[in-house]
């Protein structure tokens, strides 16, 4: 599964579709400015920090660019989010941030709008899938990813299994998978890390959501009830999901485990592709289950940048920002670290180039995929609490009904609250 990386730069390049950025990193005069960005960390280790990406990239920018400094700080996941909003309630905002959210800051009137940033070439080059789910004119989408159901090969030939298309033929292998002394058959991540994801996939394939059309939270709709009163009772309560209890299982542990050979399925995104390779693992990739049959929509996910307006930098970041989505970038930062493209030109030289067709299965779910409903100034809040009380729902005992309830009611508060 390892691919070439060479030979993109050229194809990049030739697509017509780089910022034009002469003449434009200059602050006008002899002064110097410098521009912060806080972004979060893909990288699993220091040797593939994405501070050695915005490195390389900052050194490039800065050659062609004199009046310009761009320091950039590098945060863990855990970590990113809180440090932004420290720093702005603190009167230190950056000058931009690349993050999981923004509705909250753009509701303050924070951020300055991508339409006064961006060159419209830039702008006009989103992948619309990514743009339609933002729902406002504040963030600008800097990764994405969907979701497919991984499964060792190696565990499944030793089963006589086939991957499973429907919930109970899920159900099924892990049963299986269980009685020949697999760890995780199924490995369900509820932890504190990503539950919020683990969660929406698993509404999705049930015909639900976090949002009805209207995009007003549905968090206790009857068929997310039904989802996880199924994960309940089919899996978790059936000892399905292996030793370590929903709650305290998380995405990365449960990666790192598949990783190991020990997990039988996992909802996976691409990066777990390189870590299941470096370590001999063989897998195979297929939409996730519904209920009937393939589900209607998978999940996807994006990742923001957005740009505060609190020290005047307006013209200096934007520049900086239509350099950042020229399709060179783009694309080395997507084969770094096996994510998906979010400009529409990077995505169409992706799709054509054979060295990335380990990634095709992905790019061929992102047009039906559904996001996360970042456009709601509640949603960081609403994230946060369901990190927090998911996984109550599919413990012993639990009430999906009661859990569910709960969160649709601090979502309704939080919507009311602004």
């Amino acid at each position: 599964m390892q691919r070439r990386r060479t030979g993109l730069t050229a194809v990049a390049l030739a697509m017509g579709m780089t910022a034009t950025l002469a003449g434009c990193g200059s602050s006008g005069g002899s002064s110097e400015v410098t521009l912060k960005l806080v972004a979060a960390d893909y990288g699993d280790s220091s040797a593939n920090s994405s501070q050695k990406y915005w490195d390389k990239l900052v050194k490039e920018y800065e050659a062609d660019h004199p009046g310009v400094k761009v320091e950039v700080s590098v945060y863990s996941w855990t970590d990113v989010d809180r440090k932004v909003k420290e720093m702005v309630a603190a009167g230190d905002a950056p000058d931009m941030a690349q993050i999981g959210a923004y509705a909250d800051y753009a509701a303050k009137g924070q951020l300055y709008k991508v339409g006064d940033l961006l060159s419209i070439p830039v702008e006009a080059n989103f992948v619309p899938q990514l743009t339609d789910a933002s729902q406002t004119q504040y963030g600008m989408p800097f990764a994405s990813s969907t979701r497919l159901l991984f499964y060792n090969k190696t565990l499944f030939s030793e089963a006589g299994l086939t991957p499973p298309q429907t919930w109970s033929e899920l159900a099924a292998d892990a049963r299986v998978l269980k009685a020949k002394g697999v760890k995780f058959p199924y490995a369900l991540p509820l932890g504190p890390e990503e539950a919020q994801a683990e969660t929406m996939q698993w509404l999705l394939s049930g015909g639900g959501g976090y949002t009805d059309d209207v995009g007003a939270y549905a968090i206790d709709s009857a068929e997310n009830i039904k989802t996880f009163t199924w994960l309940r009772d089919e899996l978790v309560g059936k000892g399905l999901t292996g030793p370590v209890a929903p709650a305290k299982l998380n995405r990365a542990d449960a990666f790192e485990a598949f990783a190991r050979g020990e997990v039988g399925m996992l909802s996976g995104h691409p990066t777990l592709m390189q870590m299941a390779t470096k370590k001999g693992v063989k897998f195979g990739m297929v939409p996730m289950p519904g209920i009937d049959g393939r589900t209607k929509a998978t999940m996807g996910v994006a990742d923001w940048m957005m740009a505060f307006k609190k020290n005047g930098h307006g013209k200096q970041v934007g520049d900086f920002l239509d350099f950042v989505y020229n399709d060179k970038n783009v694309l080395a930062f997507s084969h770094e670290y096996d994510l998906l493209p979010v400009t529409s030109s990077a995505s169409d030289t992706m799709a054509g180039d054979q060295d990335d067709q380990d990634l095709a299965p992905f790019l061929d779910e992102l047009p039906s995929a559904e996001l996360y409903p970042v456009g709601k100034t509640s949603w960081a809040k609403i994230s946060a609490d369901i990190k927090k009380q998911i996984a109550k729902a599919v413990s012993p005992g639990g009430s999906p009904t009661g859990v569910l309830g709960s969160l649709q009611n601090e979502g309704i508060m939080a919507d009311s609250a602004g």
